[in-house]
């Protein structure tokens, strides 16, 4: 059974949204076992400089590089410059990882700052959910719902249409 980590920084602040994601989790574990780990999010001002964001993203990646070193890992960045996938090709994809003799799949979600680049520089895959701008707080919820749609399609069952 692939292990599949969500590395995201900061927590959710609204309950329907941690609602959501506990849906995801519960249904997530007929296939995998997941994890979400909440990094601390650095604090920054109003305007921040482009140093200041630098800095906090920077102290942010230290959390998550640990994380991401494992010999059996697959790592995914959320970012902006990421490729843009189907459902389908997602599916392909998370099924490609467990084939290729990886044990791990880390994804991790940065802060509204983004992620450090020598976090991207680990990733296997950039992956970019749309050209559209969301709510941060939403993506735990979108990644966590594409994953469960990507294991339905592996498994054939009916949720994706």
């Amino acid at each position: 059974m692939l292990n599949v980590n969500i590395i995201t920084v900061g927590k959710l602040k609204e309950s329907y949204l941690r609602d959501a994601c506990a849906e995801y989790a519960k249904r997530l574990g007929a296939f995998c076992k997941l994890n979400i780990t909440e990094l601390a999010e650095s604090r920054l001002p109003d305007n921040p400089s482009e140093k200041e964001i630098k800095a906090a993203l920077s102290a942010e990646a230290k959390a998550m590089l640990p994380i991401l070193n494992g010999k059996d890992c697959y790592n995914i960045t959320m970012c902006i410059e990421g490729k843009q996938l189907s459902s389908e090709k997602l599916a392909e994809k998370i099924g490609k990882i467990s084939v290729d003799g990886k044990s791990v799949l880390n994804i991790v979600i940065g802060s509204s700052c983004g992620i450090a680049e020598e976090v991207k520089a680990m990733s296997d895959f950039r992956l970019s959910m749309s050209e559209m701008t969301f709510p941060h707080q939403l993506a735990r919820v979108m990644v966590l719902e594409q994953i469960y749609r990507g294991f339905q399609i592996l498994n054939g069952g009916k949720y994706h249409k």
